[in-house]
């Protein structure tokens, strides 16, 4: 234990001192580093400050890729080169070791928490009063935080609050899971806890965990665990269904599931409104996408200093100097980084009218170019899309004084830097040249911010009253308004026909049938939306239970039409040739597009049609996959025999006790 802690006080001690700004004399007059053991430890307003942010493990900006605006790759907003195994029956397998299920940061935080509330309550903690509270506030979102991250991926969890002697007994016996709607009662327990100590305006800011930001997170969980139990009610996969592993494992457990549905829509509607009512959005000037370099709605995801935006609410902050720095601007600004937007999301946008694009008088002007898709739309689309001829650079021109631009996607180049649909994201795109040079990025990372919150109220709400409340009326036309849609949702609503929309959306789906209300279609478009890639597709279709249907229709990627006037951009300049190369059309070269005979629209997983492309036939699934499977590690050093049958732990549903299998159903 001890060399743990005193690994865990170097970490702390080089984050938090540039933040706490502390003099030279106050470092000098600490213990060296080598002295200190857990019994010095954790005394002082500095060291809880130092413990908690050493725990920050939100999901950020770094290495050589497009950062967190990649993370909705392989979903139906987003593709890139290589297709996730998830989509792959029988290839997505059982782990023999690792995985999800592991202790070491809820064992941290549970080390702090019984260590400093103890001392707190005693007066035994050194420093401003408000902020010890604070930091011990920290303390319990973090534990929450990791938990919730554990329910998503595993469901039924052990809830361990204390850390534990190395006993194979003990350990043994706390391993056994508990039904996932009462882990998810203990995160809203902690995050209650947390909200209760946290302040609005904590020292380092808003690139510290603060009450806003819990309140989000707070809505987040339980509108995830409140439609996790609605649309996977009746299966293995909620507590006390048909199937329930862990049924003989909890044998006084039962549920009301309706009124447990009921309990957490009314924690996330509690808790997004407070974030909604206090938290206006951010100006968006509406510009078309030429030049957004001074449209603070767009510069709010690629800006530097993410502190004078009240939406934002948690945010990482990057120091060239201090070497914190990634490349999302050498990929988003300068190429297409190995991802892009499906058509189907690009669809998926309204008319500025407020009509869909295949509505009658919608104004559509189709998608022969870009340029065309984006003309009169929702301006979310005309912000985070790129179009060849729209300014890339500010501060720097061509050697004629001309201003740099964006140039045609470029869909057959180097796998890293490719247009993988056509369509270019722009979300987190920054205009200076600076920001451009790889191991140079320090553009901010947003954690949190409080459009979520607004649309976690009008989901929760709606699906709590089965109608659209006053509140989440004026909610969803902020959101609108600033989106540049007409603010009259029930137009878009009278003239949805969701059967075009499942074309390209999974989120019209629902435990294998297509949606029947268009409200609720509606709420989830917006959502969609609005969170472009921003990492919350691939969970919110698992919580809609929206990917059954795959089980019989497979999910084609699509991008941009290419086999129409956009062909012409490749073309070689010297002999005029196309350097387009179809699938299937000519046996001694190597393929670098999709035939046209299939589609005009490129189909990215359509390329190369050999017998290792396990997805050119489209995204599938299995039910299991809505759930990781445990590694066989785990059972087995939990069983007093060896044998994973034996073990205290059950397997999910539609997993095996069998290293590298793959999903049983």
């Amino acid at each position: 234990m001890r060399i743990h802690i005193k690994s865990k006080l170097y970490i702390a001690l080089a984050m938090v001192l540039p933040l706490l700004n502390m003099s030279c004399n106050e470092f000098l007059e600490r213990e060296p580093l080598s002295v200190v053991t857990p019994e010095a430890y954790l005394h002082s307003e500095a060291d809880l400050a130092a413990y908690t942010i050493a725990n920050y493990a939100f999901p950020t900006h770094s290495g050589w890729n497009v950062g967190t605006f990649g993370y909705d790759n392989h979903t139906d907003n987003q593709a890139t080169t290589n297709a996730s195994n998830r989509w792959i029956p029988g290839e997505y397998r059982i782990s023999q070791t690792g995985g999800s299920w592991n202790f070491g940061q809820i064992r941290d935080m549970n080390y702090f928490l019984e260590t400093v509330v103890p001392r707190w309550k005693a007066d035994g903690i050194s420093g401003n009063t408000s902020n010890v509270e604070h930091y011990i506030g920290e303390g319990y979102f973090l534990r929450a935080y990791e938990y919730f991250n554990k329910v998503q991926s595993l469901g039924d969890y052990p809830i361990v609050k204390n850390t534990l002697l190395d006993d194979l007994e003990t350990l043994t016996e706390v391993s056994k899971r508990k039904p996932r709607n009462e882990v998810a009662r203990f995160i809203i327990s902690d995050l209650d806890s947390a909200i209760n100590l946290l302040l609005v305006s904590p020292p380092g800011g808003k690139n510290r965990i603060n009450q806003m930001a819990a309140l989000t997170f707070k809505s987040r969980v339980a509108l995830h665990e409140a439609t996790w139990l609605l649309y996977h009610k009746g299966t293995a996969h909620v507590p006390g269904g048909p199937g329930w592993p862990g049924e003989g494992d909890n044998p006084n457990f039962s549920l009301d599931i309706d009124q447990e549905i009921d309990y957490f829509l009314g924690e996330a509607m509690e808790a997004a409104e407070l974030v909604a009512d206090q938290v206006s959005l951010t100006t968006n000037t509406l510009d078309n996408g030429y030049d957004s370099s001074e449209n603070p709605y767009h510069k709010m995801f690629g800006d530097l200093d993410m502190s004078q935006y009240d939406e934002v609410l948690l945010w990482r902050q990057y120091d060239h100097t201090l070497g914190i720095r990634h490349n999302i601007n050498a990929y988003i600004n300068s190429n297409g980084g190995n991802t892009g937007y499906t058509k189907g999301l690009v669809e998926s946008f309204l008319m500025a009218n407020g009509l869909p694009i295949y509505a009658a008088g919608s104004g559509y002007h189709g998608d022969d170019f870009i340029a065309d898709v984006k003309a009169d739309r929702d301006n979310r689309l005309q912000l985070f899309m790129k179009d060849a001829g729209e300014v890339r650079l500010i501060g720097q021109t061509n050697a004629d004084g001309s201003p740099v631009l964006i140039t045609e996607p470029e869909i057959i180049g180097n796998q890293e830097t490719k247009y993988v649909t056509g369509y270019g994201i722009k979300k987190g795109f920054s205009y200076l040249p600076s920001q451009t040079v790889g191991e140079a990025g320090t553009v901010g990372s947003i954690v949190f911010r409080a459009a979520e919150a607004y649309l976690n109220y009008i989901e929760a709400s709606y699906l709590a009253n089965g109608s659209i409340d006053a509140k989440a009326a004026a909610y969803w036309e902020a959101l609108r308004v600033r989106a540049g849609v007409s603010p009259d949702f029930n137009l878009t609503i009278a003239n949805t026909i969701i059967s075009k929309e499942a074309e390209g959306d999974m989120g019209a789906y629902s435990s294998g049938e297509m949606l029947s209300d268009p409200i609720l279609y509606n709420i989830r478009r917006e959502r969609r939306n609005e969170l472009i890639a921003e990492g919350m597709r691939f969970f919110d279709l698992k919580r809609w239970r929206a990917l059954d249907q795959l089980k019989s229709d497979p999910y084609i990627a699509k991008g941009f039409k290419l086999w129409g006037p956009m062909q012409s951009w490749y073309v070689d300049e010297e002999t005029n040739e196309t350097l387009l190369i179809p699938a299937g059309t000519d046996d001694s070269a190597t393929p670098n597009v999709s035939n046209p005979d299939e589609s005009d629209y490129l189909l990215p997983y359509r390329i190369m049609l050999g017998g290792t492309n396990l997805v050119k036939d489209g995204y599938k699934w299995a039910t299991a996959h809505y759930l990781e499977p445990i590694a066989i590690q785990h059972f087995i050093i939990t069983s007093t025999s060896g044998d994973p049958s034996n073990s205290v732990i059950y397997q999910n549903p539609g997993w095996s006790l069998q290293a590298n299998e793959g999903a049983l159903e």
